[in-house]
């Protein structure tokens, strides 16, 4: 991993089309500024963490586990609402 100190209003290039600023410094975050080209995606890393993560549990779902939840579902619609 590469470390670079940087002050607010300064940049630094990545591969000469990604630019970083850093825009404002406090005391537990930093706020960056990111100039991509539109084809290059640019996120979070949390947020890629979590679609994997949804991703990955949707696979492990097997069909007859998914018949059984809408028959459940199904059961749920049809019994009477019973008053509180």
């Amino acid at each position: 991993m590469l470390v670079i100190r940087r002050r607010p209003g300064e940049t630094l290039l990545i591969g000469g089309e990604i630019e970083v600023e850093v825009l404002e410094i406090a005391s537990s975050q930093v706020k960056l500024g990111i100039r991509a080209p539109k084809q290059i995606v640019v996120l979070r890393k949390e947020i890629q963490i979590t679609r994997q993560e949804n991703l990955a549990a949707s696979r492990e779902k097997s069909g007859s586990a998914v018949n059984s939840l809408l028959r459940t579902l199904k059961e749920r619609e049809r019994a009477p609402i019973r008053a509180l």
